[in-house]
């Protein structure tokens, strides 16, 4: 029976997603990679990031300076850097032969090293640091995070509220207990409007109370001026915290070294970070697990078509 749709574009592209930081399928923070993404503009890789409607997509292409270049976006926008959308399509390389040990990648912040090791885990070394404090006041962040302002006084001894990028900048905010950390019910219009004024990509919220005996801290991280309302696990946010509780020297002795950062319970997506710092130089790592493999309608580069999984 003939209709008037337009016909479709019979072009299509692989996608997968990748569930990263975690072992489980169904589990950590889903990222969705597109393996070869060479031929691709810009406005064709960001449909594509909305229709996949994950926090980041990884669009991997050639380069003339690493192994790899990448770029990421968000259903709303692109990003600089994203350490799950890494972890995811690294596990996914390996799965397909690529070998351990150390490649490179180009990314919007500069060329990064990626280590993989026998097993399948996969190391990420992040940009050089940068933290800076910020006056943005106890009462106002309570608000805007909804927890009590007395929760997040009580944690400030010696680690004070700063923005910490190691590639992406956070608001870093400690909070007392775990209790305190799951009631937060932020107003993602006034945490928006925080982040914008203190040029961070997002906030995120932890504290030392973990749920495991061997977590280092349970983290949260809110991020809706970049169309992620709250990410399950954050690897570019786990950079920046390792690097901020160094910088504030939060332990009594070193830095441990090793981290291992809890996040995602609150969304359903447990999943766990590892993380380390060896003088200015952080690395966040885990594994990868494939959940999803198929193709994906490319739209005319000059058409508003809808695309179809």
């Amino acid at each position: 029976m003939p209709t008037d749709s337009p016909a479709r574009s019979a072009r299509t592209t692989r996608v997968l997603q990748v569930d990263a930081f975690t072992d489980e399928p169904l589990a950590g923070n889903p990222a969705g990679v597109v393996p070869d993404a060479g031929d691709l503009s810009t406005a064709q890789m960001q449909a594509i990031a909305d229709e996949m409607a994950l926090s980041e997509t990884a669009f991997l292409q050639e380069s003339d300076e690493a192994d790899y270049r990448v770029q990421y976006f968000t259903p709303t926008q692109e990003v600089d850097l994203c350490g799950h959308a890494t972890i995811g399509s690294f596990a996914h390389l390996h799965d397909e032969g690529l070998e351990s040990g150390t490649t490179t990648l180009e990314t919007n912040v500069g060329v990064l090293d990626i280590d993989i090791d026998a097993d399948g885990t996969v190391w990420m070394t992040q940009d050089t640091p940068q933290i800076r404090e910020v006056d943005a006041g106890y009462d106002r962040v309570a608000d805007v995070l909804g927890v009590e302002q007395a929760a997040l006084e009580g944690a400030r001894d010696d680690i004070p509220l700063a923005v910490s990028s190691t590639g992406l900048p956070f608001l870093i905010v400690p909070i007392t207990y775990l209790s305190d950390l799951g009631n937060a019910t932020p107003d993602m219009g006034a945490l928006e409007a925080l982040t914008d004024e203190f040029d961070a990509a997002g906030i995120y919220l932890f504290t030392f109370d973990a749920l495991d005996a061997d977590s280092t801290l349970h983290g949260r991280m809110f991020a809706p001026g970049a169309g992620v309302p709250e990410d399950p696990v954050t690897g570019t946010a786990s950079g920046a915290v390792t690097a901020y509780l160094d910088r504030f020297g939060a332990f009594d002795d070193d830095l441990p070294a090793e981290l291992r950062l809890e996040q995602g319970h609150y969304v359903d997506r447990p999943g766990y970070v590892r993380a380390e710092l060896d003088g200015s130089t952080v690395r966040v790592g885990g594994r990868g697990v494939p959940v999803l493999d198929g193709s994906i309608a490319v739209p005319e580069d000059d058409e508003d078509e809808i695309l179809e999984a």
